[in-house]
């Protein structure tokens, strides 16, 4: 019941979303023509429902014209964010033109309104595919020199599926093996979904990564959504390590992964920390897919957490609301007391494959002696 209508929720919105959009277009267009606007209603009106049919295919099926229609859904989905900001602002400078008497053609604002909005997905699925490598200097109290000069990688949200597949999985594959790792984390959403889809294939490319420490994996959100079992039997196959709520020491450092599902409830997760005996002389790591309960990890004088989930709000003005949820600490290298806590903005995209306002990056660590 909950899962229909909350499908039903955002159904309604994409269509008044639509709705608008249609006022805008007639209205500043002066379109009277009833073949025009007929046209343009049945346009709209299956671009607005092309979301929900098109995940609910996804779900069933996988081949190549559902995920043409998918990746064209998601596409238009971010397409439609933009030309939906672009009619606000265009309504909201002709009523200021109107208010104060200022010669403006609604014609000629909303063409240049839309063009921005144009120029903007175009930025936005080209910036999305430019994955950068962000270096970051992380401080660990009593470091051992064993983990001096190694190189740590951290990737998160990840998401294959209907739109990045295999070939996605290659190319970050082959990234990261240029960058000769010693270990590398996977936190978690390395699936978009895709029950339908072959996980196995999808994540096979991981396989080729060797690092001399490991690849160690912690579960996020989207491999949680339902059962997460085919999901976890694919990535083991695959030959990578999950930590599911425990600890691990590697020369001396403590390495703490945990479940998205099972370190939401807070009195699970400091159950869970209390039962893994943290030493608080040696430095300990947290793999944590959400940035959230931060007091919690500083308590247990854990020494630095990193994370994901947030995409950095992914697209424009997004930014806001996560730096909002999460406190400020929805991206970057900061401080919550003792803890240090980094954030990334993930690799992959989540619904319109854009990115707007913030960056696809692969995160190298170099942790160094916190004095």
């Amino acid at each position: 019941m909950r899962f229909f209508l909350f499908f039903s929720l955002v159904q309604s919105i994409l269509f008044l979303g639509h709705w608008f959009l249609y006022r805008t277009l007639t209205s500043f267009f002066s379109v009277t023509d009833p073949a025009k606007l007929w046209a343009l209603r049945i346009a709209l009106a299956l671009l607005s429902i092309s979301l929900i049919s098109s995940s609910f295919l996804s779900y069933r099926y996988s081949h190549l014209l559902v995920r043409t229609l998918y990746t064209v859904s998601v596409s238009w989905l971010g397409i439609f964010y933009l030309l939906f900001l672009a009619s606000f602002l265009a309504w909201g400078l002709y009523g200021f033109s109107k208010l104060f008497c200022l010669p403006v053609d609604r014609k000629t604002l909303l063409l240049v309104l839309f063009g921005i909005a144009a120029m903007g997905s175009f930025y936005g699925f080209f910036n999305a595919g430019v994955i950068r490598i962000n270096t970051v200097h992380l401080p660990l109290p009593n470091l051992p020199s064993a983990w001096e000069g190694r190189r740590v990688v951290w990737i998160s949200d990840v998401h294959l599926g209907q739109v990045r597949n295999h070939r996605f999985a290659k190319r970050i594959t082959g990234m990261i093996q240029n960058l000769k790792p010693d270990i590398v984390f996977l936190g978690g959403d390395l699936y978009d979904g895709g029950e339908a889809m072959d996980l196995h294939h999808m994540v096979q490319p991981l396989s080729q990564i060797a690092p001399p420490l490991g690849v160690y994996f912690i579960t996020g959100n989207h491999e949680e959504f339902y059962d997460s079992t085919p999901y976890l039997h694919a990535i083991r196959h695959a030959g990578l390590k999950v930590l599911d709520n425990e600890k691990v020491e590697i020369d001396g450092l403590q390495i703490i992964g945990v479940g998205y599902g099972a370190s939401k409830n807070q009195n699970r997760f400091r159950a869970m920390l209390e039962k893994m005996e943290i030493d608080q002389k040696k430095p300990s790591l947290l793999l944590k897919h959400a940035p959230y309960d931060l007091e919690i990890a500083r308590d247990f004088r854990i020494s630095a957490q990193i994370s994901g989930h947030t995409h950095r709000g992914q697209v424009f003005l997004f930014r806001f609301i996560t730096s909002a949820i999460y406190k400020g600490y929805d991206y970057g290298l900061k401080q919550f007391g003792d803890l240090v806590v980094y954030t990334s903005s993930g690799v992959g995209t989540w619904g319109p494959p854009m990115r707007i306002d913030t960056i696809p990056e692969i995160v190298v660590f170099h942790f160094f002696k916190k004095e």
